[in-house]
């Protein structure tokens, strides 16, 4: 098909290029103005949800209205991070794998 387009292509070399050049270009005008927006609304792209519901009718998602058991709760600041974050507290890595 390239071939074909190629050999029709008129003007010799310079306007084969050009030529290619335009029809690529209206290739993706076409895409972006036409194809695109009309795929659009059938695309799940923006359909984000985030929730704790797991969908099923019934299902509390294991909250039952009372915090639980009290080992469950973090302590201390919730932006805590674990770690040091100022010195590196691992073990040197060994020559064999």
């Amino acid at each position: 098909m390239y071939g074909w387009i190629w050999r029709k292509l008129p003007f010799g070399l310079a306007g084969k290029l050009t030529g290619s050049v335009l029809i690529a270009a209206a290739a993706v005008a076409l895409l972006w103005f036409v194809v695109f927006p009309w795929a659009e609304p059938l695309l799940p792209f923006d359909d984000v949800q985030v929730t704790q519901d797991s969908g099923v009718p019934g299902d509390t998602g294991g909250q039952t209205g009372d915090s639980g058991p009290a080992g469950d709760e973090p302590t201390g600041d919730p932006h805590e991070l674990p770690y040091s974050t100022h010195s590196n507290n691992a073990p040197p890595p060994t020559g064999s794998r």
